[in-house]
């Protein structure tokens, strides 16, 4: 590629790369981030668009160089459910013109993406090139005949007019991730004979005509991005000269831009969530580039102006797509551009607010910044009353609320009895895959300074020191005490929470039996599964332990290739009362995963326990009215908590309850941080 002018401007002083524009012909990229397509579920609500112009506007107005959207369906059979909304009217068009205005007057541009699932879509009229149903969907898809293959082209190319007509400045064809394009070019899912399936040349038919008719049909001026699985991680997959083949073909079909698709969401390896190490499949990306003419975009957990400069430092990539960094932080590329990177609200990849909430029919958030998403709904404002605040309690919820209330003028009083703000992060954070919730202690952290929270460490509050103090308003996020089950012999000294273990580092014997398998439990199990260092803090380590080949020799990333974690130095047994699968209550996204990377470490897991003393010979249980005795060296127990709200009796102020303290069911950093945040909103 040849460099132009406004490529070749004085280059910014940090991240020379990340900031320099990209010239792609008729129009010019400010920098090199574009914010990938998310679907919020904003796209279905009542009033969807006005809400998506607010969400994309502000992301636009954070100095995004491309924003793309959440997935458009070309047609009803193709769309993700039956409810998804489409572009198939004069006043859908309309209702995208109003995101696509308040885009550009922000300074911005968008992309909106045509999605067509295919064997994915999770609906009774769902198509696909054969009658192969998907592993993780319950309806099997129609095999389109050549006529229906035609109407699915036109339906593609009518789609990117109309998101012409709506003034998005192009539009991304999905290519990838398993869906309908990439359904048709994997021997895995097309066994058709005819001119759409047999050899590859046939099977990668369908996306080159697309894109081609597609082009001709927006002409020129226009951007068409392809996304292309670069890394199928299924069996039956394409291999290393097959993607060279279909990107090469796709150049030539009018394409402006490559983006990066890893993995099918069939795939029974993690992608994006937070175990993934930083940037861990660039390494693809870069193969890749080296073939291909137009510009590339690479993707998955680059989560920092950091990470995104190194990748396009290394050469990886011509762009870096950015999703979920931009729910937690609307304002990351300009906080970048103005040297302000510590005051990044940095995406943890916890998937809990995000795609946990989307595969839930519910509305998308995220986690660490609530406002994502109901940017008309959670205002955060200047108070009209200057009020004197306490916040008891350093952990997520207190930290939300504390930097909230700050944030909007109250004077605020920030009490922790430990030495350091974090709470219940501070044990998360040190779980191998959580090292990412550093991040988030350290955004609170410098909040608290910038709004000028007076901070009091290693204090332990009484009512009656608040009452002397004369707070106007209480917060209580003083959190939770561990639940001691009534089991006999819970005193033995072979037994310990997970507090002794997590946080107080006591030590732990070489077989370990863990009571409740909820969230603290599999952390538990997961800390003292791994020994010598952390998978998620090295990308080869992470994908010997997955079994994902980085010489390209193996198709799919994965045919006959075997994962190898590293082997525990623990005997691990796992246990819950419930008789559901252990873990079914983790993250619908992510749990999967956690239970996959426990199992490879050899952690036995046991439902349907019943519990019934500990002694000197170990962890006496029934299991199907069955006795067994565990002889381990040590219990752990991570059987819930109990809130803790001693504070309330004698507080003379108004005092208000949150996080743990209000309810303590299950460790809830997503609902403490958003209750921290409402409520301050509204004081």
């Amino acid at each position: 590629m040849t460099t132009t002018a406004a490529e070749q401007a004085t280059p910014h002083p940090v991240y020379p790369h990340l900031f320099r524009p990209l010239d792609l012909g008729f129009t010019t990229l400010k920098n090199r981030v574009l914010m990938g397509s998310m679907h919020t579920g904003l796209e279905e609500m009542p009033n969807g668009h006005k809400h998506m112009a607010a969400f994309y506007a502000e992301r636009a107005k954070g100095g995004v160089g491309l924003i793309v959207t959440g997935g458009i369906g070309p047609n009803e059979e193709g769309s993700t459910h039956p409810m998804t909304r489409r572009l198939n009217s004069d006043k859908a068009v309309a209702h995208h013109k109003e995101v696509t205005d308040a885009v550009h007057e922000a300074g911005g541009k968008i992309c909106m993406q045509i999605l067509h699932t295919g064997r994915y879509a999770y609906s009774e009229k769902l198509v696909a090139p054969s009658a192969v149903q998907a592993p993780i969907n319950p309806f099997k898809p129609k095999a389109l005949n050549e006529e229906e293959i035609e109407q699915q082209i036109q339906d593609f190319i009518f789609t990117a007019q109309q998101a012409q007509k709506a003034g998005y400045d192009g539009v991304e064809i999905m290519g990838s991730e398993g869906y309908f394009l990439n359904q048709f070019i994997a021997r895995r899912t097309n066994h058709r004979d005819d001119e759409w399936g047999g050899e590859y040349e046939n099977r990668i038919r369908l996306p080159i005509e697309v894109v081609r008719r597609v082009r001709e049909a927006v002409g020129e001026q226009f951007i068409i991005i392809y996304r292309l699985s670069m890394l199928d991680l299924v069996e039956g997959g394409s291999d290393y000269q097959e993607v060279v083949q279909l990107g090469k073909e796709i150049e030539q079909a009018g394409a402006t831009i490559i983006n990066t698709g890893i993995g099918w969401h069939e795939a029974r390896i993690p992608t994006i969530s937070t175990r993934v190490p930083r940037a861990a499949f660039t390494w693809v990306t870069a193969k890749f580039r080296a073939a291909l003419s137009i510009p590339v975009i690479t993707s998955n957990r680059i989560n920092t102006p950091e990470v995104a400069e190194d990748v396009l430092a290394r050469g990886d990539a011509d762009m870096v797509s950015m999703a979920r960094p931009f729910l937690a932080d609307a304002d990351f590329v300009v906080k970048a551009e103005q040297a302000k990177a510590d005051e990044i609200n940095t995406c943890i990849g916890c998937n809990q607010a995000c795609l946990d909430h989307v595969f839930n029919g519910k509305l998308t958030s995220c986690l660490v910044n609530p406002r994502a998403c109901h940017e008309l709904e959670l205002t955060i404002s200047p108070a009209e009353q200057i009020r004197k605040i306490a916040v008891v309690g350093a952990g997520p919820a207190g930290l939300a609320a504390a930097v909230t209330a700050a944030s909007r003028g109250h004077t605020v009083t920030l009490y922790d009895k430990d030495d350091k703000v974090g709470g219940q992060f501070n044990i998360a954070r040190q779980v191998p895959g959580k090292e990412e919730f550093n991040e988030t202690l350290r955004y609170f952290s410098r909040q608290l300074e910038l709004h000028n929270v007076t901070v009091k460490l290693n204090t332990k509050v009484s009512a009656a020191m608040l009452n002397d103090e004369g707070f106007d308003e209480v917060i209580l996020a003083t959190g939770i005490v561990p639940r001691i089950p009534p089991i006999e012999g819970i005193e033995h000294a072979k037994v310990m929470s997970y507090i002794d273990v997590l946080k107080h580092k006591k030590p732990v014997g070489k077989t370990v039996a863990i009571i409740g398998a909820g969230g603290i439990g599999f952390d538990t199990a997961e800390f003292l599964s791994h020994g010598k260092g952390s998978p998620s803090l090295d990308v080869a380590e992470f994908m010997k332990e997955w079994g994902i080949d980085m010489t390209f020799e193996h198709r799919g990333g994965v045919e006959g290739m075997q994962p190898q974690p590293e082997p525990s130095s623990r005997q691990i047994v796992l246990l819950q009362r419930k008789t559901t699968k252990v873990g079914a209550g983790l993250g619908k996204t992510t749990g999967w995963a956690h239970r996959a990377s426990l199992l490879m470490k050899g952690v036995k897991m046991i439902p349907g326990v019943e519990y019934q003393r500990v002694d000197d010979d170990g962890l006496h249980i029934m299991v199907n009215g069955e006795k067994q005795v565990l002889e381990v060296d040590n219990v752990i127990i991570c059987a819930g908590q109990e809130p803790q709200r001693e504070l309330v009796e004698g507080l003379n102020a108004t005092y208000h309850l949150i996080g743990g303290a209000d309810e303590a069911l299950e460790l809830d950093a997503k609902r403490a941080i958003d209750q921290g945040t409402r409520l301050a909103a509204t004081l």
